[in-house]
């Protein structure tokens, strides 16, 4: 699920907005792959105008959802799909998907989805003939992209094809620049670089006052450091570091210390499959200067030699029931069972700093609700790396995600 951005300005939220008003006035959408994330983002307020299916290879019960649900900005890279949402959703309104050139990025989208700029016209003109109107053009280089050339060259060929749709009679107005954007710091590419060389091109091929929105998904440059993970520790032992033979194992040989995690890389830490990421955790206690560190590695629940965390780490002596936070976990780390289940797993617990709190109070709250809002301040139970009081919020379900 992402957020995406058309021509709009910041707004300061005022007391008694509604997550509709606030939509509203940001001229926020969604761009959504599945019915139950379409099922969400209208049950939250977004309005059907504003959501677009960017799967393009969907489930037809999928594209009848959409239809009957007044969904029609709908995706398509094939003549398969053209065909499918002709006879199931006559009126949408498509985006074709365009390949890129993603060889240097964590996840290659365009070995599965896009359209190759040699194939457009054909699939252009098959939507003219099958009376489906064609908007615009959408395109995703895929996460963790180091060049940020890949999207200058995206946007000139998205450029191309809006010169085929307009040869062949379809108005097109949209630009999605899809998503993947780094929300951190320390990425080796930073957001401002990748924006920096999006606007060159845009002011190139689609300058301001060209009829075009430009739409992206930012799902992943907003959520991704705004959480941090806390697990806990629910086994351990001492392996050899070199597999000796029982015969050869004696007290002094190398050992390296197995932590065994209550989640895995299949569940909140998929990351290490999907991003190739290295979680580093913080632990719960500092440990002081002179305490000795240990090969260690951290493993997830599966009885399998796949769900490794983390290893190559030097860590403490560790025990069962301690806790490990790994920080900038917001993105893509919920587990395919609570996205497709429409379960929550795990407890989310908000905190922000008592100074951010003293500073936002007094804006969010009316002034007869500030004193009962002092007891929920309390200081945070784990992390030893912030030595500033927290403020949280109650509680809203059962989980380790704050």
């Amino acid at each position: 699920m992402a957020g995406y951005l058309s021509e709009s300005d910041f707004v300061m939220v005022e007391e008694g907005f509604s997550t509709r008003d606030l939509l509203e006035e940001l001229t926020l959408g969604a761009s959504q792959a599945t019915t139950a994330e379409m099922e969400l983002v209208q049950h939250i307020g977004v309005p059907a105008s504003k959501i677009i299916c960017a799967n393009p290879c969907k489930q037809i019960a999928q594209i009848k959802y959409a239809a009957k649900h007044g969904v029609r900005l709908l995706s398509f890279d094939n003549e398969v799909e053209l065909a499918k949402v002709a006879k199931s959703h006559p009126s949408a309104k498509m985006v074709l998907c365009i390949a890129t050139q993603d060889s240097h990025s964590l996840s290659h989208l365009s070995l599965r989805f896009g359209a190759s700029l040699k194939s457009c016209r054909h699939l252009l003109e098959n939507a003219k003939k099958s009376h489906v109107e064609v908007v615009g053009v959408s395109f995703h280089i895929g996460s963790g992209c180091p060049d940020p050339q890949a999207y200058a060259q995206s946007i000139a060929d998205a450029r191309l094809v809006f010169q085929m749709g307009a040869e062949l009679g379809h108005t097109m107005n949209i630009l999605d620049l899809g998503g993947g954007f780094p929300g951190l710091e320390g990425a080796k590419v930073r957001f401002e670089e990748i924006a920096s060389v999006i606007n060159s091109a845009l002011d190139l091929y689609f300058p301001e006052g060209c009829g075009v929105d430009i739409l992206a998904e930012l799902g992943r440059y907003y959520v991704t450091s705004a959480f941090s993970v806390a697990v806990s520790i629910v086994a351990k032992k001492e392996v050899p570091l070199d597999q000796p033979s029982r015969e050869e194992e004696t007290s002094s040989t190398p050992k390296t210390v197995v932590y065994h995690l209550d989640e895995g890389v299949y569940g909140i830490f998929n990351s290490v499959l999907f991003d190739n990421t290295c979680p580093t955790p913080t632990l719960q206690k500092k440990p002081s200067a002179d305490q000795p560190l240990y090969s260690s590695s951290l493993w997830g629940p599966a009885i399998d030699g796949c769900d490794c965390v983390a290893e190559g780490l030097w860590l403490p002596q560790l025990h069962v029931g301690d806790w490990l936070v790994f920080d900038n976990m917001g993105a893509y780390t919920m587990d395919t069972k609570s996205l497709l289940g429409g379960t929550q797993a795990y407890r989310i617990t908000y905190a922000m700093s008592r100074l951010a709190w003293e500073a936002l109070r007094g804006q969010l709250l009316p002034a007869e609700e500030d004193q009962d809002a002092e007891d929920v301040c309390k200081p945070l139970s784990c992390g030893w790396e912030i030595t500033d009081t927290l403020c949280m919020g109650p509680v809203f379900t059962p989980a380790s995600i704050m």
